[in-house]
């Protein structure tokens, strides 16, 4: 009963996560200049001092929504996760070419706070002909 219960939940999270992504702009709207972006992204709990492995996600500008939500690595955590959308679209509709950012995840494992820190590096390419190539990076 437990591990369907664990799947139910899991289920209905991928289910909101995917209706709002259904439901946001898309990215080549919302920055129409974008030809590239990749995002190389690493979780870790902050005591953590090893670096874990990171994984690069490669964005499908044309069908990409322009929300940027990665659930949270630790399987344990209840309505946790994290949302980098408006650090990754301020840099994109700011021309930028390369930046970083983190976020703290707000769930709770047990009755403690869960806090993994999600830490990702982007890269972007724009087309150049597009009046907002050239921004600074």
């Amino acid at each position: 009963m437990y591990n369907h219960r664990k799947q139910s939940i899991a289920a209905q999270r991928y289910a909101e996560r995917k209706e709002r992504e259904d439901k946001a702009p898309r990215l080549r709207d919302e920055v129409p200049s974008l030809v590239r972006l990749d995002l190389a992204i690493e979780e870790r709990a902050p005591a953590e001092t090893v670096s874990r492995p990171r994984h690069v996600r490669r964005i499908v500008i044309e069908h990409a929504p322009a929300l940027f939500l990665v659930p949270c690595g630790d399987p344990r955590c209840e309505e946790g996760g994290h949302d980098v959308t408006v650090d990754i679209m301020r840099a994109l509709r700011g021309g930028r070419s390369k930046f970083e950012g983190q976020d703290e995840c707000h769930g709770s494992v047990g009755p403690a706070r869960c806090a993994r820190i999600l830490c990702f590096e982007a890269t972007a390419e724009y087309d150049e002909s597009s009046p907002r190539a050239g921004a600074p990076s």
